[in-house]
């Protein structure tokens, strides 16, 4: 075989080995370029290194004056409060806090009336105060007033205890009570009172119009709405004229 066979390459192999060596002169021309760049980066990151070192100030280990005031403990000690600044335990220096007198109360065997009774007197008897003195005057002023002391059982939050601790207190003068006139008032006003609902109400002003006037308890007793404990709690608060 002649060694000129050896050098021949048909069409095809003469491709292949163009395109193989344009592709290694094309990457030898690409590390060309490129093998300066890591050099160049770490260049400049020594110069940013270098310009924040130069701006960035010195750490001192000398104490700022804060932590040459700090207690062991953590807390810094403020040298300049005087003594007089300080009070014993219990009594707080809060400037500007109101202080409140505290309320006198009424010896034993005093009696308050409770339909004239204000807030001021009821916070004077023992066992009542600011909360309790407000409902009771909140309450009977709903009723009119009151005809019986046991009524304070009905004021909220008053139970048998409590009212067996307040009621040697009170005396009640059923002539300051305020009456509802069944006859001139509306439903609307009549059904506000605590012991008439809804129903009894407009049974009120229905048996109105029929009768005209009401003379008396005697009418309410036709109608099944009302009951003898109605009868009984309405009477004092109910007036016919």
């Amino acid at each position: 075989m002649n060694w000129r066979d050896l050098l021949y390459f048909s069409k095809g192999e003469r491709r292949a080995l163009t395109l193989l060596l344009c592709l290694i002169s094309i990457s030898w021309i690409i590390l060309l370029l490129t093998d300066n760049k890591p050099e160049d980066i770490s260049n400049e990151n020594n110069k940013r290194i270098e310009s924040i070192k130069t701006t960035r100030p010195i750490a001192s280990n000398k104490p700022k004056p804060e932590q040459e005031k700090t207690a062991p403990s953590g807390r810094k000690k403020n040298f300049s409060r005087k003594e007089k600044d300080f009070h014993p335990k219990g009594t707080p220096n809060i400037p500007g806090r109101k202080t409140f007198p505290k309320t006198e109360k009424y010896p034993v065997g005093t009696v308050v009336e409770l339909n004239s009774s204000d807030t001021t007197s009821l916070k004077k008897v023992p066992g009542i105060g600011s909360t309790f003195a407000r409902r009771i005057i909140k309450y009977r002023d709903l009723l009119g007033g009151f005809y019986r002391v046991e009524q304070l059982r009905e004021v909220y939050g008053i139970d048998e205890e409590k009212y067996d601790a307040i009621k040697s207190w009170f005396s009640v003068d059923i002539s300051a009570i305020h009456l509802l006139s069944v006859n001139h008032l509306p439903a609307d006003s009549l059904r506000k009172h605590p012991y008439l609902n809804y129903g009894q109400a407009h049974a009120i002003g229905q048996l109105r119009k029929q009768k005209r006037i009401l003379t008396g308890w005697e009418n309410l007793q036709l109608l099944e709405e009302f009951t003898e404990t109605d009868k009984e709690r309405l009477i004092p608060y109910l007036s016919f004229e």
